[in-house]
């Protein structure tokens, strides 16, 4: 069952333009196993780069900020059945959930790549599609709809947990895991023996915040927080705190940053 952990950062203010009206609390869904993005500390509360990014996106909208850990897959629902606000849950944008669900600007690029075994013959995307070869997706990511789409000669293992699909690889049970650069990475520095990471993104994907549909007011006003923050320097300071080691090993390998 999901725990439901509610912050409070910010009293009421009169609100102007299109932000949301004063004394509302802005309810924002993520799920919480994702670092170092989202995900809880010693004490079990929310923490991480995406829970900085919603408490300075409540502050700016003068609400009370309330995150609700939900499955991933169980995100987009909860949306669409007024259980939350928005989705700020390292959330790729595609057109399919576009068509269910309104996005903000975009305010971070990845892509998708993979963890493959150290013994697995895979060497790049183009090597997935094949009989016998057996992958790894985390359900309801655009890793799982990138497999069932293109990869019709594999099997395709759907799990809940990241965790799992990144086990199946270290034991060598599946030839790779589709999933986001970033991820890719750290799974392959704690699993250097066992593991290969082909970095360079075969899809780019952009994450963008989530919003009911047609609920336009609050789409422009998450728009206007995002060019000040990054106007500000809100998202290298994230980087800064969150992602240094990451940022530095992209650096070092020629690719790309997220931010």
């Amino acid at each position: 069952m999901n725990r439901r952990v509610f912050l409070a950062i910010a009293a009421g203010c009169i609100a102007t333009g299109c932000s949301p009206r004063n004394g509302q609390r802005l309810v924002v869904g993520m799920e919480l196993s994702y670092p170092p993005f989202e995900m809880t500390d010693e004490q079990g509360q929310p923490t991480g780069v995406s829970v900085d990014l919603a408490r300075a996106l409540a502050q700016d909208l003068q609400r009370e900020l309330a995150i609700e850990n939900i499955a991933f897959d169980g995100l987009i629902p909860a949306l669409k059945t007024g259980k939350i606000d928005l989705i700020l849950s390292s959330l790729t944008r595609t057109d399919e959930r576009a068509a269910s669900i309104d996005f903000s600007e975009p305010y971070l690029e990845t892509g998708l790549c993979l963890l493959a075994g150290k013994n697995s013959p895979i060497q790049s995307a183009a090597d997935l599609d094949h009989p016998g070869r057996k992958i790894a997706v985390k359900k309801g990511t655009t890793g799982h709809t990138y497999a069932v789409a293109h990869l019709k000669q594999a099997s395709v293992l759907v799990l809940d947990k990241e965790a799992s699909a990144v086990l199946e690889v270290v034991q060598g049970k599946v030839d790779a895991f589709v999933y986001d650069q970033f991820s890719i990475f750290q799974h392959w520095n704690r699993n250097p023996e066992t593991t290969r990471a082909l970095l360079q993104p075969f899809q780019k994907e952009r994450w963008a915040i989530g919003v009911r549909k047609g609920n336009t007011p609050l789409v422009d006003s998450v728009n206007g927080f995002l060019t000040r923050f990054r106007k500000d320097g809100g998202f290298e300071r994230l980087g800064d705190r969150w992602l240094r080691e990451p940022k530095e090993g992209f650096r070092k390998l020629g690719l790309d940053f997220v931010f």
